[in-house]
């Protein structure tokens, strides 16, 4: 006899898994219920909308419930929330939107109600001018509040992904502030790889606010918890989101500890005629030995194939995910996979960095641009744990290679000898993988010492001999304050203008001639020598968003990017 399949909930989690059961199944009743209007839209394209950069809006939604009867026959049922799961007799009631209540039974139910965004309880969160940024209908009716409006100003609160990307597309037509608690945006990228972000943001005329919270909104503006006061004629609540798990718990299902749904290898729940899928439902996050939230399309699209494969008898592995994920922030992409330096703390993982910035392409070619390509991994056996890269070119192609090797246990020697395709106008023969592997082995191994730039400012305020081997003309151009300039071409003629019994810190542009002069100095006997992870360019970004944002003095006398 045909199985009866019931799914709650549309987008990537409901849609994917309802189009996969029909491949599997011809036979199967498959019905989708829809709380809203739409069944499946590019949730992810949302504020692409906002600037128009999506020129068309109607092409947000990528399937009608009259093509996916037409295409699949999968009957939607939109408008139709489902209330209740009557478990004992394998039912669920739903309500219609006209009023008419009725139940449904299953052989199999799949839930995928997806998270909703956090609003703040404080004072003016439900005022006309407020808005979250979660479904066509959101992204229309801020389209309208634009509408007609001469430089109307925008308070974006929450400097997550949903944040930076309404942030950076409102800006098109308004004026912006970005808003975040944190002391960073954008917190599953480490603090210095934010930073370079943050400088795109400001240097693109969006005002940026951390550390400080929302407290009302009130008379044309946001009122923050430090008693700041920011204009808005809009404001996008981008906070966060939660997961939506109210009819699983009325319905006994088991939660986990993340807050989502608790699933097993297959997404099946506590009761095994039920399913969970995307944003509601817990993953495995093996790097991190636990379970999870990921609100991601990729994840939520796995799950809902896994699903459909279970409920169809199939079976699939289960490896989890690294939450891998990218952003573009105006003229800069960035990308990321695996732990971060708070996951690797959390876990007392004993690790090293390591952190390169080559040319993203051969530099003679037009368009070449630094990309900053940052690695983590274990110490003593090499094995990667993240890695993060921002740059104007194709820092996600890196941290793809780097997504997999991790995904198959790699270690440094892995990721320096594996074999990338290599032209003058999209890498270097040594492209910037292979070279953070190489410095992550000359780390592991003992070749040279490192510390961070995040460090320099605390080296400068205690007077510690840092040592710039750029040449005189990039010294002149701007150096850290107190920096002894020593070119590397001139290093060896000048040893003994080094001091032989304290440590010595040694900076160039970007990490690479400096490392040669650390091999030279311990060469010739000295004993402290460390070199500054990403050196002048690598500060430079560290220091400058955050010299702006609080006017403190800068340690360098002129900033450079380049």
């Amino acid at each position: 006899m045909a199985k009866k399949i019931l799914i709650v909930g549309g987008v990537a989690g409901g849609a994917s898994a309802a189009a996969r059961l029909r491949r599997l199944d011809e036979t199967a009743e498959i019905i989708l219920f829809e709380k809203g209007p739409h069944i499946s839209y590019s949730n992810c394209a949302l504020p692409y909308s906002l600037s128009g950069i999506v020129t068309d809006p109607d092409s947000l939604i990528l399937m009608t419930a009259e093509r996916f009867w037409s295409q699949h026959r999968i009957e939607v049922r939109t408008a139709s929330e489902v209330t209740e799961i009557l478990r004992a007799e394998k039912k669920v009631r739903v309500h219609e939107a006209g009023g008419r209540v009725y139940e449904e039974s299953y052989d199999a139910l799949i839930l995928s109600p997806g998270a909703e965004p956090i609003v703040p309880p404080i004072p003016g969160a439900d005022a006309p001018q407020v808005f979250t940024l979660k479904d066509p209908e959101d992204a229309a009716a801020i389209r309208a509040a634009l509408d007609g409006k001469e430089a109307p100003k925008a308070a974006v609160i929450g400097g997550g992904f949903i944040g930076v990307e309404a942030a950076v597309n409102l800006a098109a037509r308004a004026e912006v502030t970005l808003i975040e608690a944190a002391d960073q945006i954008l917190t599953p990228f480490d603090r210095d790889m934010a930073q370079i972000l943050q400088k795109e943001l400001l240097d693109h005329g969006v005002r940026l606010v951390l550390k400080d919270g929302i407290a009302a909104v009130q008379d044309g503006a946001v009122r923050l918890a430090s008693g700041r006061r920011i204009p808005a004629d809009l404001v996008v609540m981008a906070i966060g989101v939660r997961p939506r798990t109210s009819l699983a718990r009325a319905a006994g299902l088991a939660i986990g500890e993340s807050g989502a749904i608790a699933v097993d290898a297959d997404g099946r729940t506590s009761d095994p005629a039920i399913y969970a899928v995307g944003d509601a439902a817990e993953v495995a996050l093996p790097l991190k030995r636990a379970a999870g939230r990921l609100s991601l399309a990729f994840p939520a699209q796995k799950e809902a194939r896994r699903a459909a494969d279970a409920i169809c008898g199939r079976t699939s592995a289960n490896r989890g995910y690294l939450g891998s994920f990218g952003i573009e922030v105006f003229g800069l992409r960035s990308a990321a996979t695996g732990l971060n330096e708070r996951d690797i703390a959390a876990q007392h993982i004993p690790h090293e960095t390591a952190y390169v910035i080559p040319f993203d392409r051969v530099s003679l070619m037009p368009g070449a641009s630094p990309l900053h390509l940052k690695v983590h991994f274990e110490v003593p056996t090499g094995r990667l744990l993240g890695a993060q890269a921002v740059g104007q070119g194709a820092p996600d192609r890196r941290i793809d290679v780097i997504a997999a090797l991790i995904a198959k246990g790699g270690t440094l020697e892995d990721m320096a000898d594996v074999d990338l395709c290599y032209a003058p106008p999209f890498a270097t023969a040594k492209d910037a993988v292979h070279l953070a592997g190489l410095v992550g082995l000359n780390l592991l191994h003992g070749e040279f010492r490192q510390v961070p730039a995040s460090v320099v400012r605390r080296l400068v305020e205690t007077g510690a001999y840092i040592a710039d081997v750029r040449e005189p003309g990039e010294y002149a151009a701007g150096h850290i304050r107190g920096a002894v300039n020593l070119p590397l071409s001139e290093l060896r003629d000048r040893l003994g203008e080094l001091p032989a019994d304290r440590p010595i810190y040694v900076h160039c542009r970007s990490g690479q001639r400096s490392y040669y002069a650390c091999r030279i100095l311990a060469a010739h006997g000295f004993r402290e020598v460390y070199n500054i992870a990403g050196s002048y360019l690598a500060l430079c970004l560290f220091e400058y968003a955050e010299d702006q944002l609080t006017g403190r003095a800068p340690i360098v006398t002129a900033y450079n990017f380049n």
